[in-house]
């Protein structure tokens, strides 16, 4: 038993040492400049683990103020302030929140309270869930949301957002700068990949495909296209990120029609990755859990 006792002593001395080693290491967030007035922070540094920050963040530069989309991890945000500061020296104005994530809204109550902050309506019912927007911190909850599409601002500070249904939540935002030919698509399109679907905040990985059909078909004049967690990429991309998450749901749909287990169906799902040039599969297997726990709850319904 005192042997157990010191092991395990040990162990969590080492856990804690891990940590504070992690926590000593320097914050780094990369700035890809893409236009005189707009920036994306990265998600990460290619080549280091531990600089996840939480999602891609856009600086749009207005001639008010700064337009933020996303607000990464909130033990960040001494580094994500200092990185906003470095672009421009203007106040930041508006924030717009992709989805309810904390990697995504981590430090909204970091620019004081005259900030507009702006999020689909679903989103907003699902930050008030959160522990970070309770108690005095309900003030940073969105005042200004939609349901299908707002514009923002006119000319060449023009924002359009969109709401094209269910998939990696119930309130993703599709972030559009015209002037730019550019789109933040939030996780929706995170990376090449397995999607992530939250199916407590009415994430569906039914849905999901025609969710981004339905952009493909309504979004006009894009050019780049900058995911949730991934460099920024090609419209081509996106469209291929359609075709896969429409082939993942059909062979998860196949394997359930055909009696096979969810191991089963995610090997069949690892198959058809395969004919996806530089897609990964660490998250395959938990998306196919997902489709299958949908199915088996009746499937999903528009809204």
């Amino acid at each position: 038993m005192k042997r157990m006792l010191v092991l395990g002593a040990l162990v969590l001395t080492g856990g804690v040492a891990i940590t504070v080693a992690a926590q000593q290491r320097p914050q780094v967030i990369d700035i890809a400049k893409v236009a005189d007035n707009y920036y994306v922070l990265t998600s990460s540094t290619p080549g280091n683990a531990d600089s996840f920050s939480g999602g891609n963040v856009g600086v749009f530069i207005t001639g008010a103020g700064v337009v933020l989309v996303d607000t990464k991890l909130a033990a960040w945000g001494d580094t994500f302030l200092s990185r906003v500061r470095s672009i421009s020296d203007k106040p930041v104005t508006t924030i717009i929140n992709t989805h309810t994530h904390g990697d995504h809204t981590g430090n909204n109550d970091k620019f004081g309270t005259n900030v507009e902050f702006v999020v689909h309506e679903s989103t907003k019912t699902n930050m008030a869930k959160m522990d970070a927007f309770k108690g005095d911190k309900a003030q940073f909850l969105p005042k200004r949301t939609f349901r299908d599409r707002l514009t923002l601002g006119r000319g060449a500070e023009q924002i359009d957002l969109y709401y094209f249904g269910r998939g990696h939540t119930d309130g993703d935002a599709w972030v559009v700068f015209p002037s730019l030919r550019l789109v933040q698509t939030g996780d929706l399109f995170a990376w090449k990949d397995g999607p992530r679907i939250d199916r407590p905040n009415g994430g569906s990985g039914v849905q999901y495909p025609q969710t981004i059909a339905k952009a493909l078909a309504t979004l006009k004049g894009i050019d780049t296209v900058v995911p949730g967690h991934s460099p920024m990429m090609k419209l081509a991309d996106l469209q291929e990120y359609q075709r896969y998450t429409a082939d993942l749901l059909k062979t998860v749909q196949d394997a359930k029609a055909a009696g096979k287990s969810v191991d089963e169906a995610a090997a069949a799902s690892l198959a058809m990755t395969q004919k996806y040039r530089g897609y990964a599969s660490e998250r395959v297997k938990v998306a196919v859990q997902d489709i299958y726990d949908e199915l088996n709850a009746g499937g999903a319904t528009n809204r």
